[in-house]
């Protein structure tokens, strides 16, 4: 029988109480904040939030043709980032336009797609 050892897994048990009591107090987040990440976490919704990124604004016909899906789709997921506070609408007469809620938002969105970028280099 043979014992493997994992590069990625500490071979003794310690740790730093100090540290570790102080950050289990300052790790306590917002039970919403991880639902923000869960909502990017959608191909389908991050596509809109980066193309929102890109754009002041779009509505939601435009959306739909970007994500290639019906208007309905299209709205569902707007509405879901909008709940989140992630984006926000507007009405112009019989259209409603959408766009990122603020620029914490739009960095999160740039920080993320530049983050993959650097760890998937083209061609890779």
């Amino acid at each position: 029988m043979s014992t493997k050892h994992h590069a990625d897994t500490c071979e003794i048990f310690c740790y730093d109480e100090e540290k570790v009591n102080r950050l289990r107090k300052e790790a306590e987040i917002p039970s919403g904040i991880s639902s923000i990440f869960k909502a990017l976490a959608d191909d389908t919704r991050f596509r809109i939030a980066y193309a929102l990124s890109k754009e002041d604004e779009l509505c939601v016909c435009d959306v739909a043709n970007i994500i290639g899906t019906t208007v309905a789709n299209a709205s569902h997921h707007l509405r879901l980032l909008r709940n989140l506070g992630l984006t926000r609408h507007r009405k112009e007469g019989k259209l409603v336009f959408y766009s990122l809620a603020d620029d914490h938002v739009k960095t999160i969105i740039e920080m993320a797609f530049d983050h993959y970028q650097e760890f998937h280099p083209k061609g890779r």
